[in-house]
């Protein structure tokens, strides 16, 4: 009924920039929380930065100063804009959002199949 996709990942060079999208699809009736998670290789899945809908957002301390993160006018899609990329930045990039179905009550987590970002010296 409700997916999320995600764009924009790739290879890149130490200090270079990537921008990722996220759009939902299906039978959206609203959103309220989307964010951007990231899971390194043995390593647990972790926040990189949420949004709200009224556009307050949140980031890893990790992150903070070379992470943005937005959202749409339609509010259905999410971007998250990475610059000064470093080498631990390097994960598989998951896109969530709290969704409410068209024609159901209360919100339900929903997951992207996620983007593989690479940042190599």
């Amino acid at each position: 009924q409700v997916q999320l996709v995600e764009s924009g990942g790739g290879l890149v060079q130490a200090g270079e920039s990537l921008r990722l999208s996220c759009a939902a699809s299906g039978r959206v009736f609203s959103i309220g929380v989307m964010g951007w998670y990231r899971q390194a290789p043995g390593k647990q899945r972790e926040l990189v930065a949420t949004i709200t809908s009224g556009g307050i957002t949140n980031y890893a301390d990790s992150v903070k100063g070379r992470f943005t993160i937005s959202r749409g006018n339609a509010a259905k899609t999410v971007w998250l804009q990475m610059n000064s990329l470093k080498i631990e930045d390097t994960a598989v990039y998951y896109c969530n959002a709290d969704i409410q179905v068209s024609g159901t009550y209360g919100s339900q987590e929903y997951w992207g199949q996620g983007t593989q970002v690479a940042v190599s010296s």
